[in-house]
């Protein structure tokens, strides 16, 4: 195996014309930071980063601060920046009891995979281990009605996932909080890593205390809304754009604060679909109508497992595929999170 990133930021990453590293081996076979192609001299930079070069940004209000962190017009620095210090004044869309919804509306989709398509995708990853059957259960093309539901425009972060901790006593620490302490200066970002019955009860949770329907979006209603139907591979469009999301291909190597990718953003103007930390939602796995059961790494590893869709910091950028279907393997590598859906 061979790897040669040095990128510390998204913006070095797509300004330098760098390759992306060559893994060319499953990843699940491979050390965390051989799986990420990194070598072992590899340094991440930390949030300090962000705001050396804008201190300017202290004195702005909150939302100049969300303005700049969603400007597509903006640098990645700047817009990370501006999210860095909305985590530490307080970020006027982390609204735990109201979170900002996104209305998807009523639709019949066709999602899944074309089986003719396996071989295309298979070569355009092949440089990141990407085995055939992982693709192959995305197959096989299908249609679904789906209802008109709403989908948060963020997923869960770390400050409303401490809420929920607090509220309940619930005792699902995120393994991201070193030693179960909360990461006072990432309350906006995702929370991760934390089970699928977690990502239920914070659900149930929040429902019960707002009286409204909120849940897991399903495996067809989270496709639906990354994708907004039309057969699009990513969230912005056809190709991979390491600018629009936060995968290894343009670092950091950490989670970055909600909305400071625009240009990633769905059809329905839904943030981090692809990219930042995998999202769980409320299936488990099994074939699509039609299609084979797929005996991965995952099924023989753990049995009966919960649907996780999107990319993650720690991931390729296959993962961030609007058709990927993929799970929580045990290991660090895997950042796992969760958005909410609420049914009308």
């Amino acid at each position: 195996m061979t790897s040669t990133p040095t990128v510390g930021s998204p913006s070095d990453a797509t300004t330098s014309g760098a390759r992306p590293p060559v893994v060319m081996a499953n990843p699940n076979t491979l050390t965390d930071r051989a799986a990420m192609g990194l070598p072992e001299t590899f340094v991440a930079r930390g949030p300090a980063w962000a705001l050396r070069n804008h201190q300017d940004l202290l004195t702005r209000t909150p939302e100049e601060l969300v303005a700049v962190a969603e400007d597509p017009r903006q640098e990645f620095a700047t817009r990370c920046a501006a999210g860095t210090v909305l985590g530490l004044i307080g970020d006027p869309r982390v609204r735990p009891y109201s979170p900002p919804m996104a209305e998807v509306p009523a639709a019949r989709v066709t999602l899944g995979l074309d089986p003719g398509a396996v071989d295309s995708v298979l070569e355009q990853w092949r440089h990141a281990g990407v085995e055939r059957e992982w693709i192959a259960k995305e197959c096989p093309q299908y249609e679904a009605d789906l209802a008109a539901f709403r989908i948060a425009l963020h997923p869960v972060t770390n400050a409303e996932y401490r809420l929920f901790l607090e509220e309940t006593d619930a005792h699902w620490l995120p393994s991201s909080w070193r030693f179960g302490v909360y990461p006072e200066l990432l309350a906006n970002h995702p929370v991760w890593t934390v089970p699928a019955e977690a990502a239920d009860a914070y659900a149930e949770w929040l429902a019960g205390a707002t009286g409204r329907a909120f849940r897991l979006p399903s495996e067809a209603e989270w496709e639906y809304a990354a994708s907004g139907g039309d057969g699009r591979a990513y969230p912005w469009g056809a190709s991979f754009r390491p600018q629009c999301t936060n995968t290894v291909e343009g670092g950091p190597l950490r989670t970055v604060p909600i909305g400071v990718h625009p240009g990633g953003c769905s059809p329905f103007g839904v943030h981090d679909m692809a990219g930042n930390v995998e999202e769980y939602v409320s299936d488990l796995y099994r074939p699509y109508d039609g299609g084979d059961r797929i005996d991965d790494d995952l099924a023989v590893t753990r049995g009966s497992y919960r649907i996780a869709r999107g990319g993650s910091f720690t991931r390729f950028g296959d993962l961030a595929r609007c058709r990927r279907r993929h799970g929580w393997y045990e290991r660090d590598i895997y950042a796992m999170g969760f958005r909410l859906a609420e049914s009308l």
